[in-house]
């Protein structure tokens, strides 16, 4: 195998686990939907956030043609993949048992992570 192999197997795992996280808020939020308000910028950011996993999957391709690949190189992609998961697991609270949650509460709650992930990933 070569260094692109390695490293699209692992860009693949955490973009995986990014879709899973993103996922997983979907499935809590129609479990516990009687105790749950909704916020729209909530939904859309984790429907962004499923189109940037998909779009940067997509674009690591390209990465197969990179020559010589060093640490830098290496920590570059990985570092910008890794941030797009933790916006993933920002973006969607988990449920707390038998308690109401309000979306509009974490959305601010956690927007300076949040966003924070989205600019240092650029």
């Amino acid at each position: 195998m070569d260094a692109f192999s390695y490293l699209a197997v692992l860009l693949s795992v955490i973009l995986g686990l990014a879709i899973q996280q993103v996922l997983q808020g979907y499935r809590a939020l129609a479990l516990n939907r009687r105790r749950v308000r909704l916020y729209w910028p909530s939904l859309a950011w984790s429907g962004i956030i499923l189109l940037m996993v998909a779009q940067h999957w997509w674009a690591s391709f390209s990465l197969s043609e990179h020559g010589e690949w060093d640490f830098a190189d290496f920590a570059a992609i990985l570092i910008q993949t890794a941030l797009i998961y933790i916006m993933a697991g920002l973006v969607l609270p988990d449920i707390p048992a038998d308690e109401p949650l309000d979306l509009k509460d974490h959305y601010f709650r956690e927007r300076l992570p949040f966003f924070a992930a989205g600019l240092a990933a650029i």
